[in-house]
């Protein structure tokens, strides 16, 4: 007798988590999550961007605390775990549609203004500090503290966490790493990340100090040397973008004439 291959396909294997790593930072998410707005969200949706709204305010420093709508549809992870759904919903729609239900059960708050010269929707977690925060932007005062970015489109999942990355090659993760760790991913591609970590494994040179410095003479050098008394800056390739960003974050100088 053949299996059914709904039912095979209803009973497949979760795809595993590897666990979490050792000294992994946290996110705090207030106990009434768990007591009181847990048991009220029936929409998987949600569920998902109001945890996720809840950890991507825990990264954002200094006043006013808040995230926007195109923020979050920047972020790989939240897309990823959107991805499955209804397949004639976008998945602009299916993130608006949790942020929605978000708002109108109360867990976040929602603030719309004119931000040069366009419309952006800013979102708070409800609490005394976000409450206050949404009034004082609502009223001009204080500013929004930060640049607030143009919508883009989510940057593809990643093989494996940076973090992850780093404890897999070097060792244990401190917060100050952790801070570095998060610099870096700005200024470099991520495969030069993970080649600088295992590269310094392999030497048995397990710091973070000596994978910078890989990372930092490829910036300034190229993994190939290039044309003799030619700036590698100069041009519009992606390598010559990445290292005049490296000089302006304080990096390498310009070569001498």
């Amino acid at each position: 007798m053949r299996p059914d291959p709904a039912l095979t396909e209803r009973h497949a294997a979760p795809a595993r988590f590897g666990g979490f790593p050792a000294s992994a930072l946290a996110t705090a998410v207030p106990n009434a999550f768990f007591a009181e707005l847990l048991p009220l969200i029936e929409d998987p949706v949600e569920l998902k961007v109001t945890l996720y709204a809840i950890y991507a305010l825990g990264r954002r420093k200094g006043y006013p605390r808040f995230v926007t709508e195109n923020e979050l549809a920047a972020e790989a992870p939240l897309a990823a775990s959107l991805a499955d759904g209804d397949e004639e919903e976008t998945l602009l729609a299916r993130l608006r549609r949790g942020l929605d239900l978000a708002v109108e059960r109360g867990s976040l708050l929602r603030l719309e203004i004119e931000h040069e010269g366009r419309r952006e929707r800013l979102y708070f977690l409800n609490t005394a500090s976000g409450r206050r925060a949404r009034e004082q932007v609502g009223e001009g005062s204080p500013g929004l503290g930060r640049a607030v970015g143009e919508a883009r489109r989510p940057p593809a999942p990643r093989r494996e966490n940076v973090f992850h990355l780093y404890e897999e090659n070097i060792g244990p993760l401190t917060p100050l790493i952790a801070e570095e760790l998060r610099e870096a991913e700005q200024l470099y591609p991520y495969e030069w990340l993970e080649e600088a970590l295992r590269e310094a494994a392999l030497l048995n040179k397990r710091s973070w100090r000596y994978a910078s410095r890989i990372l930092q003479r490829w910036a300034t050098e190229g993994r190939t040397r290039e044309e003799a008394g030619r700036d590698p800056g100069e041009g519009n390739s992606a390598r010559a973008q990445l290292l005049r960003r490296y000089r302006e974050r304080g990096g390498a100088r310009r070569p001498a004439p």
